[in-house]
């Protein structure tokens, strides 16, 4: 299924896109998309079976906000240098561990919601990333058929980052992580029996019209299923939990000088084959 929240900002309601590509409001059969619904087998076959009777509510989808497809998000565990071509690029060696660190979730925004360059930035730059949406919750996992058990669907995650912020000025990486809007995710939370393999997904982004990332999950250093096991060894994840899984090759910090980092007034899309398409504008915060 493909699974979504449209309206404004704060009060979205559940969606779903049909084999049609038809948008149907799923508000009369579930208060909401979020952990408790993605840990409810009960609901979630509830979902299914209006999803396949045809006959839930047909929403207009002209000129309707798509939101962030789950809310209430327990926390966004990410993956730095999950790609054998991004390290390559950047110079960095590939870890030998998944290198971890934690975006708020109040930085997630809709798909195709603004975006904003921080103050003082001179260095934001993109990152198209599969997002991995826990379904059950996982601690101490022993092999990857677990883990893979515990997903509950995939999304399109734009992992906006600021350079400066991330490496020069102190500290871990956070501070280049949680600016305000920088965690696009959307349009559609797919459900996991509709991504028969995570490792076999296409990833493109564009800057201005022009393709800037052309990358594919095969080339990750530690597939999903070693992620989310790797992750259950360090803490306990929830059902509404997400974890944003990397980057491939061709974001600014890769590029030789003068880096083409973003500016306010740039216009970045990217996609995930299977998963749905995010365009935001850049403007100044």
């Amino acid at each position: 299924m493909k699974l979504l929240r449209v309206g404004t900002a704060g009060s979205e309601r559940p969606a779903l896109l049909d084999a049609e590509g038809i948008l149907r409001d799923l508000s009369g059969v579930v208060p909401d998309i979020d952990g408790a619904l993605l840990a409810d087998d009960a609901a979630l076959g509830r979902v299914r079976a209006a999803a396949e009777s045809g006959e839930l509510p047909v929403l207009d989808a002209d000129g309707l906000r798509v939101g962030p497809p789950l809310a209430r998000i327990g926390k966004i565990v990410c993956i730095g240098l999950n790609y054998h071509d991004h390290a390559r690029e950047t110079g960095a060696e590939p870890p030998a561990e998944p290198v971890i660190f934690f975006k708020a979730a109040d930085t997630v925004v809709g798909p195709d919601d603004t975006v904003l360059v921080p103050r003082g930035s001179v260095k934001t730059d993109w990152e198209v990333e599969l997002a991995v949406v826990i379904g059950r919750t996982a601690r101490y996992l022993e092999s990857h058929e677990e883990a893979l058990a515990r997903v509950a669907g995939y999304a399109v995650a734009h992992d906006v980052s600021e350079r400066e912020f991330q490496i020069e000025r102190g500290g871990t990486w956070d501070k280049g992580k949680n600016c305000e809007t920088f965690n696009p995710l959307g349009p559609w939370l797919v459900t996991a029996d509709e991504v028969s393999d995570p490792q076999d997904l296409s990833l493109k982004l564009w800057v201005n019209g022009e393709l800037k990332q052309d990358g594919t999950t095969a080339e990750q250093i530690f597939s999903v299923a070693e992620v989310v096991r790797y992750v259950s060894q360090f803490m306990t994840l929830y059902p509404g939990d997400v974890i944003n899984t990397g980057t491939p090759a061709g974001v600014a910090l890769g590029q030789p000088e003068p880096k083409p980092y973003l500016r306010a007034g740039d216009v970045v899309e990217l996609e995930i084959r299977g998963l749905g398409r995010q365009r935001q504008e850049f403007k100044p915060a």
